[in-house]
C-alpha cells in the first residue's frame, strides 16, 4: 500500500505577535502561565520566555509587568525574592510541592 506524502502543517495566521497577544491578554487582568498559555496558544514553557522578555521591554514604557508571587498551599510561604517567572518545584520551608503559581498583570 502507497502511504500519500503529509502535507507540511500550515500555522495560524497571526496579526499581532505571541508578546503583543500576552501584554493584551494581561492589560488589565490577573492570570497565570497556564491561563495565558491557554488564550494565545502556545506552550506554558514558552510563556514564562516571553514573558521575561515582555518585562525587560515595558521597563522602557510607561507600562510595567507585576507579578504577584507564587504561594505554598500548605504554609502560606511567599516567594518574594525569586527573580525567576516560573513556578517553585517545592517550598523551602515545609518542602511541600503543592504551591499556586504566579500571577501576572500589565499596569501602567
Amino acid at each position: 500500500m502507497k502511504s500519500k506524502p503529509k502535507q507540511p502543517a500550515i500555522p495560524a495566521e497571526r496579526r499581532e505577535t505571541i508578546r503583543q497577544a500576552i501584554i493584551s491578554a494581561i492589560e488589565g487582568r490577573t492570570l497565570s502561565a497556564k491561563e495565558i498559555s491557554a488564550e494565545v496558544g502556545i506552550p506554558e514553557k514558552d510563556v514564562y520566555w516571553h514573558l521575561e522578555h515582555i518585562q525587560m521591554s515595558l521597563g522602557k514604557k510607561e507600562a510595567r509587568l507585576v507579578v504577584t508571587p507564587a504561594r505554598c498551599k500548605k504554609c502560606g510561604f511567599e516567594f518574594k525574592a525569586r527573580e525567576r517567572l516560573s513556578k517553585p518545584g517545592r517550598c523551602p520551608a515545609c518542602k511541600n510541592q503543592a504551591i499556586e503559581e504566579p500571577i501576572f498583570t500589565v499596569r501602567e
